[in-house]
C-alpha cells in the first residue's frame, strides 16, 4: 500500500502558494527555509512529479503542482474538520451574518457548508439586504459579521476578494444597441448605479434608467428578458447573459471590492471562524463555468480572475 502523504508538507506547500515565496512560508510555518526546501523535495519524491518551477528569481507551481494544490486544500480542510468533530471544546452559540443577494447566491453555498461541517454546535442567522443597510445593522449591533461591497465611505472592512465590474446584456437580444439605453439597476445610493451613470455621461451615451430595484434577482430578470442592460460583478453573472465591451461601445467599469465587516460581539471567537472560512471560500471558489452560447463573450472580454487584493473600490451594492 502507497504511504499517504505528509499532512504538513502539504500545509508548507499551500503556505508557498498562498504566500508566493520559500522565505515568506518558512517565517509562517516557523521553520527554516532549508527545512521549508527539504519538505518540498520529500513531497515532489513522493507525488513522483516536480512541483515547481522557476520563473526568474522566484519559483511558480507547475502545472501538476497546481493539481496538486486543490487537493492539498480540501485534505487540510476535511483534517480540521475531523478534529474539529471531536473536540470538546469546539465553538457552539449563535451567529448573525449578512450579505446582499448577489453575492448570497454564488458564494454563500460553500460558505456555510464549510463552516456548519467544522463547527456544528454554531448556528447561523443570515439576511440579506443591500450593502447599505448591512453597514447599518454593523452600527446597531445587530450583526456579527457582514460581506460587503467595500468602499471607504462603509468604514472598515477587510478586502477579501476583487473582481471586474461588468457591463451585462441578453446574449439573446439586442437591447444595448438602442438609441437610449434602458438600464436595470439599484437604488440611486447604489455605487454601481452611479459608475454605469458616470461612464454613459462621459460617453455622451443617452440612456433612462428603466428598471430599479436591490434585488439581484430582479435586475437579473430585466437582463435576461432582453428589456435593459445592467452592471454586475463577475460571481453574479448568469447562463444567458452576454459581457459588453469596448467593442460594443460600452466604457470600462471600476473594479468590484468584496469585503467582511465586523460588529461588535460577545462572540470574537466564532466571528474570526467564520471570517476565515469566508476568506478561504472566496480565495478559492471559481466563478461559474457557462458552456459556449451560453451568452459570454469570453473571446472579446478576457479577464483575469481578481482575488483577494486589498485596495478597495466600490460602495454598496443593490
Amino acid at each position: 500500500m502507497a504511504a499517504p502523504l505528509d499532512l504538513d508538507q502539504l500545509q508548507t506547500f499551500i503556505t508557498i502558494s498562498d504566500t508566493g515565496s520559500f522565505t515568506r512560508a518558512a517565517e509562517a510555518v516557523h521553520r527554516t527555509q532549508s527545512a521549508v526546501s527539504m519538505q518540498m523535495r520529500r513531497l515532489e519524491e513522493r507525488i513522483g512529479k516536480p512541483l515547481f518551477e522557476k520563473d526568474g528569481r522566484s519559483n511558480r507551481l507547475t502545472e501538476e503542482g497546481e493539481k496538486l494544490l486543490s487537493y492539498a486544500r480540501r485534505m487540510i480542510h476535511l483534517n480540521r474538520e475531523t478534529l474539529a468533530a471531536f473536540d470538546d471544546r469546539a465553538l457552539e452559540g449563535t451567529i448573525r451574518i449578512g450579505t446582499p443577494d448577489d453575492y448570497a447566491d454564488r458564494f454563500l453555498p460553500e460558505i456555510m457548508a464549510r463552516f456548519v461541517r467544522s463547527n456544528p454546535r454554531v448556528d447561523l442567522t443570515v439576511i440579506c439586504e443591500p450593502t447599505a443597510g448591512l453597514v447599518e445593522h454593523i452600527r446597531r449591533g445587530n450583526l456579527d459579521l457582514a460581506l460587503v461591497t467595500h468602499h471607504e465611505q462603509i468604514g472598515p472592512a477587510e478586502v477579501v476578494r476583487r473582481e471586474p465590474l461588468l457591463w451585462v446584456s441578453s446574449a439573446n437580444h439586442a437591447v444595448h444597441e438602442e438609441e437610449v439605453l434602458p438600464l436595470a439597476v439599484g437604488r440611486p445610493n447604489c455605487i454601481w448605479r452611479q459608475a454605469a451613470c458616470d461612464v454613459l455621461d462621459g460617453m455622451e451615451r443617452d440612456y433612462r434608467i428603466r428598471f430599479v430595484s436591490f434585488s439581484a434577482t430582479v435586475v437579473a430578470a430585466a437582463v435576461l428578458s432582453g428589456l435593459a442592460v445592467s452592471v454586475l460583478p463577475e460571481c453574479a453573472l448568469r447562463p444567458g447573459m452576454r459581457v459588453l465591451g469596448e467593442a460594443d461601445g460600452f466604457g470600462a467599469l471600476p473594479d468590484c471590492g468584496i469585503g467582511i465587516m465586523r460588529g461588535h460581539t460577545s462572540q470574537p471567537e466564532v466571528v474570526d471562524a467564520i471570517a476565515r472560512h469566508i476568506t478561504e471560500s472566496l480565495d478559492n471558489i471559481s466563478m461559474p463555468v457557462i458552456e459556449d452560447g451560453g451568452g459570454f463573450d469570453f473571446a472579446a472580454h478576457a479577464f483575469s480572475r481578481l482575488k483577494r487584493s486589498r485596495p478597495a473600490s466600490l460602495s454598496p451594492s443593490w
